[in-house]
């Protein structure tokens, strides 16, 4: 008789999925550099995506502990990977007679952007491990004891420091690597440092601590 596969908590089926899914979007996203108005600093767009791939992994390590939220890290490697594959098997096939002729320009626009994938897919996966294992490090390192690990000022701070200096670091590995000898990286870099950190300490502790409760609450239902 065939057993039962153990049951799972909620909060781990959901976060694994939404992680699954930034972890291909932040990449995507990458492409393009919006302008932080109004100096003439950027940032690349991947950040908001990424941002929640800490959040995620943060609030995993808070409720799973810190082996689990490591699982998470590195299991985000699998749809980085297929999306690897999905993206040269597109890029190798023929495009429709119809969307040449009735889309002028369509193919090559996709062809543009994903035939430049391979560069940030390159450097995303190598940012992404060292950043995210460095964040879930941070985080779990300065978790306390008892009562007070799971106060909410307490949590806040946690996560807001590891976030920043995990963002800080990934920020310097995934813009030189990607994005070095194609144009002046330093506005770029200056602008992804001072915007990853800053929404690190604004935006990525009240994230943590909903995403807490959002887990928390998933699994007691």
């Amino acid at each position: 008789m065939t057993q039962p596969a153990p049951a799972s908590s909620r909060s781990l089926f959901v976060f694994v999925m939404l992680y699954g899914g930034m972890a291909v979007l932040a990449g995507f996203l990458a492409f393009k550099q919006v302008q932080l108005w109004p100096t003439q600093l950027a940032v690349e767009a991947g950040i908001f995506a990424f941002l929640l791939l800490v959040v995620i992994s943060s609030a995993m390590a808070q409720i799973h502990g810190e082996q689990v939220a490591k699982k998470l890290v590195w299991w985000g490697f699998l749809p980085l990977a297929i999306s690897i594959v999905l993206v040269a098997l597109v890029l190798a096939l023929p495009a429709s007679p119809d969307m040449l002729s009735g889309r002028p320009g369509a193919n090559e626009a996709f062809e543009l952007v994903h035939g430049q994938f391979w560069r940030v897919v390159a450097a995303g996966p190598v940012a992404y491990g060292v950043s995210l294992l460095l964040n879930v490090w941070i985080f779990s390192r300065l978790r306390g004891s008892g009562e007070t690990e799971t106060k909410t000022l307490g949590l806040m701070v946690r996560g807001a420091i590891a976030s920043a200096l995990s963002q800080a670091v990934d920020s310097v590995i995934f813009i030189t690597l990607a994005f070095y000898g194609e144009f002046d990286i330093t506005n770029l870099l200056i602008g992804q440092i001072i915007a990853k950190v800053a929404l690190s300490l604004l935006l990525v502790p009240p994230l943590i601590y909903a995403f807490v409760a959002l887990g928390r609450r998933l699994d007691a239902k």
